[in-house]
């Protein structure tokens, strides 16, 4: 181009774009219209400018929003059955762009598992595969350790404090086998045995607020428990990965991975430690059945292409696409294809695994990051205050903020302040047997504190 295309319009300031929005709005109040009361419990305004971000040290936060590599991985989750029939599994979705799994073995005694020929044709250094188990971590890593000789990828999803607020069940010797794990998988860096996973907060109802805060609380609970067993942080740290939610407010959801990055450095600070390459959080992104219509299974695939995209913009390092039909028709062939290919065209086509920040020189992402870092870290010291994760969980402090927010999302939903297709608007009459979230499994009676159970703010309208 020989001119500049913006050299034909004068500069604009926000007083000049607040007056117009004014005029254009007919008598209608501006920031009852325009801005949002989000329930994260701060204002979003419309509009943003650089010198918004002026007002923070934008620059710190971009510094760690970087993804290395070549994009994310592209994760679909597989139940064991018998070594043949899922060795088969996983190397057919290999060949249909699979780069990893995680393989759920929570049905199964992992000492009675063949895994030599479980993961024939796979190795575990160029394959990265977590592994879904109940209290059979140490087991695990033994017995893989006993066929490969070389660097292992991908990590154990075992989150005991989440399976604990679910259930109220957690093993005596949890942290030591633990411990344990992690000295046996030192030379296998890019490994990660501590799993901490938002999706207990997440399906429970919480903000993206409260998500972030829970969730630092209980890796810091970790981090915290293996110290005092023994364990030095620059063992343990880099063993750390979270597993993440991502819900349906698409520019929030991004805002919320980046603030999780920052915070993750800002907790490193405080344990005296720098956030360089060795200690770079790894974030697996899940899209969201707490937002799934089960009376309208169809909308839900768009609901998880905007969940999909926000999780890649927002740096994600995994993602994995739930089918929109999973609870209706869990082996459907045809969903879990096209749920498999949102990932595949964000990069084929949409070359998303080609920028490093997507969302950085956005100032409208840039202030929300900023706004969820500074209110989840606050909401974070208050647990920390209350003795940590686990004392504030005893206490039902974080059991009270949850539920207070789910009452307030199903509010919001049935006056029709929120809207969701297929929900409450758009409705699909004929549907008249939606599915329900099922209880979780194994919960202890009489327990002095009350357990999460997964949601769906789907409920509100069909109970």
């Amino acid at each position: 181009m020989n001119s500049s295309f913006f050299a034909d319009f004068a500069p604009t300031d926000y007083a000049q774009w607040k007056a117009q929005a004014i005029k254009d709005l007919k008598g209608k109040d501006f920031d009852q219209t325009l801005v949002w009361n989000s329930i994260e419990g701060f204002d979003i305004q419309p509009y943003y400018t650089e010198k918004d971000t002026q007002l923070f040290n934008n620059e710190e936060i971009r510094q760690h929003q970087e993804r290395k590599g070549a994009g994310w991985l592209n994760l679909q989750t597989v139940v064991f059955e018998t070594e043949s029939a899922t060795n088969a599994q996983l190397l057919g979705l290999m060949a249909k762009g699979v780069d990893g799994f995680t393989l759920d073995l929570t049905q199964v005694d992992v000492h009675s598992v063949v895994f030599p020929k479980l993961l024939h044709g796979i190795k575990l250094s160029e394959v990265s595969i977590h592994f879904r188990v109940k209290n059979q971590a140490a087991g695990l890593v033994s017995r893989l350790l006993g066929f490969i000789n070389y660097q292992m990828r991908g990590g154990i999803a075992d989150d005991a404090h989440a399976h604990w607020a679910k259930t109220g069940s957690m093993r005596p010797t949890n942290y030591e086998s633990l411990r344990d794990t992690i000295i046996k998988t030192r030379s296998s860096p890019n490994f990660r045995p501590i799993t901490v996973e938002s999706h207990v907060f997440h399906h429970a109802g919480a903000t993206a607020t409260q998500e972030l805060a829970c969730a630092l609380a209980s890796a810091v609970a970790y981090i915290d428990k293996l110290t005092d067993l023994g364990l030095p942080l620059s063992d343990i740290i880099p063993k750390i990965q979270f597993s993440v939610s991502v819900g349906t407010s698409y520019f929030v959801e991004i805002a919320k991975l980046r603030a999780l990055r920052y915070l993750w450095s800002v907790v490193l600070e405080q344990f005296g430690l720098s956030n360089n390459e060795a200690h770079r959080l790894f974030i697996a992104a899940e899209t969201s059945h707490f937002f799934d219509a089960t009376s309208s299974p169809h909308t839900n695939l768009l609901r998880a292409t905007t969940q999909s995209m926000a999780a890649v913009v927002g740096n994600a390092d995994a993602l994995t696409t739930h089918a929109y039909d999973a609870d209706l028709d869990p082996n459907n062939a045809f969903s879990e294809r096209i749920a498999r290919n949102i990932s595949i065209l964000m990069k084929e086509e949409g070359h998303f695994d080609k920028i490093n920040d997507p969302a950085a020189g956005s100032f409208y992402v840039e202030n929300l990051t900023h706004q969820l870092a500074q209110n989840a870290w606050e909401l974070f010291l208050k647990i920390e205050e209350k003795g940590g994760f686990v004392a504030a969980f005893e206490q039902n402090f974080v059991q009270d903020l949850i539920e207070s927010t789910y009452e307030a999302r199903c509010e919001a939903l049935r006056g029709g302040a929120t809207v969701m297709v297929g929900v409450n608007k758009f409705r699909e009459p004929e549907n008249n047997n939606p599915a329900q979230a099922t209880a979780p499994s194994g919960i202890v009676e009489n327990v002095p504190f009350r357990l999460l159970s997964a949601k769906r703010i789907c409920e509100a309208v069909d109970e």
